[in-house]
């Protein structure tokens, strides 16, 4: 049996770190079997050394987000208690980091893993990036924030949403509606995010003086886009003449993130995911970075990491 002691420089950090009704406190000591108290800015982690060791770089990491004002989830504290018991702990001093903007209800909007942290670094750093991985990942989110980021700190003159509008097993035909009306439904995770990080009012006012432009990916054919930030989301139903056709619209002081889910491509059988091309056709082009997310990098509900680990396995032995 081995006993060690935290002190946090923040006692209300304790706190954080412990969670209302000692919910983050139980999974901790659930998942590393240990016994953990507090008392004022100390906290006393007692069972095998081992797992001692492991709980306490897990609690000095929560109390690091807490100091940053991080709000500490409990896919927050699940996500760090895994990045730790899989070696990974040391990576997760990257999330301790400012956020990249705030919402009108007064969020912060920040990476949440070390995959969300890499792909903001690319964005920043790239002119196109290329981000894959599964459902719940923040891919477009993200990519929203530091779109609105780029247009407030006038770095850029306009944000262009845009996505294929694929029939997902649905007849755009029978939608009622003319053409906008019938792709709308298409767009609207586009619409949520920019609502949450302009408002409504704002949102509205910026669209119709075209300054925010969400539009289907059929609209961007014959324009060069320049001064803006420009995001292709769903990009896994693209052919491969549609990215290459997206990717040239390219023009001055502009930027591209292309997201996508390989996963969950809603084209015909026999037509080939543009995405998956672009992926292998340009990982080596200077400028352009292709960042993939896992299962970890999942941010919403626990199971949706559990659901996607699943169907991983089930498509791995049937192939085998």
């Amino acid at each position: 049996m081995a006993e060690e002691q935290i002190h946090f420089q923040n006692p209300d950090s304790v706190q954080t770190v412990f969670g209302n009704y000692d919910e983050n406190l139980n999974i901790l000591q659930r998942e590393y079997q240990v016994i953990i108290t507090g008392r004022g800015d100390a906290v006393t982690i007692s069972g095998e050394t081992d797992h001692v060791s492991k709980a306490m770089q897990a609690i000095r990491m929560l109390g690091e987000l807490a100091d940053k004002g991080q709000m500490l989830s409990e896919q927050t504290v699940r996500y760090v208690v895994s990045m730790v018991s899989d070696g990974e702990g040391e990576a997760l001093h990257a999330l301790s980091s400012d956020g990249i903007c705030i919402t009108t209800s007064g969020k912060v909007i920040r990476p949440k893993t070390v995959g969300q942290k890499h792909y903001v670094d690319a964005i920043r750093k790239h002119t196109i990036v290329l981000g894959v991985g599964p459902a719940g990942t923040g891919k477009t989110y993200l990519a929203v924030a530091l779109a609105v980021r780029a247009f407030k700190a006038h770095e850029v003159q306009k944000i262009i949403l845009t996505r294929p509008a694929v029939e997902a097993g649905e007849k755009l035909g029978f939608l009622p509606g003319d053409l906008q009306n019938k792709v709308d439904p298409y767009l609207r995770p586009l619409y949520d995010a920019l609502f949450d990080m302009f408002g409504a009012e704002t949102f509205a006012r910026y669209m119709e003086k075209n300054i925010i432009e969400v539009a289907p990916l059929a609209y961007m054919r014959g324009r060069t886009l320049d001064d803006a930030f420009i995001i292709l989301d769903e990009a896994q139903n693209t052919t491969s003449e549609q990215i290459k056709m997206f990717l040239t619209r390219l023009g001055t002081n502009s930027r591209m993130v292309i997201t996508g889910d390989i996963t969950q491509i809603d084209l015909p059988e026999k037509r080939k995911s543009g995405l998956i091309e672009a992926m292998k056709v340009l990982h080596h082009v200077e400028d352009i970075a292709v960042m993939r997310f896992t299962e970890k990098d999942v941010v919403r509900h626990k199971l949706v990491q559990e659901i996607i680990r699943a169907y991983e396995n089930y498509y791995h032995k049937i192939k085998n």
